[in-house]
């Protein structure tokens, strides 16, 4: 490869990595269709600016083990996880100006309000991320 080519700035891929949520403990779908938020930047901003989430979709954040909505336009559900993505904790409809920790967490799972239902998910349960590029 010619030296040149090394400096050439890198494109990013137009190919966004989401990932489906399964509790494999309850063998039931949590979420379809889940960005990760690995980078401080989006970390950072989280769910800020949008205006709500849709059926099955949501945002995880690596690594994380406290969350605000200050500046949110919306209410939205928390599902805590360890290291082996146990659940933790779980906060159900999470209004805006609101603060939520979990400090054993290493990440969090943020959903559209009322998308977590007992049946679906309980603290102790293990879940399982498998990865699918969209547009």
């Amino acid at each position: 490869m010619p030296l040149f080519d090394w400096f050439k700035p890198r494109r990013a891929s137009k190919q966004a990595v989401k990932v489906r949520v399964t509790n494999i403990t309850r063998n039931t779908q949590i979420a379809t269709s889940v960005e990760i938020a690995e980078s401080g930047a989006k970390r950072s901003r989280g769910l800020l600016g949008r205006k709500g989430l849709g059926p099955g979709e949501g945002l995880w954040i690596v690594p994380c083990e406290a969350v605000h909505t200050f500046g949110m336009q919306f209410s939205i559900d928390l599902v805590y996880l360890d290291r082996e993505y146990r659940i933790r904790k779980i906060r159900k409809n999470v209004r805006p100006w609101r603060l939520s920790a979990c400090l054993p967490a290493h990440s969090v799972i943020e959903l559209a309000a009322g998308a977590i239902q007992e049946h679906d998910a309980q603290t102790g349960d293990i879940v399982e991320f498998s990865t699918f590029h969209s547009e």
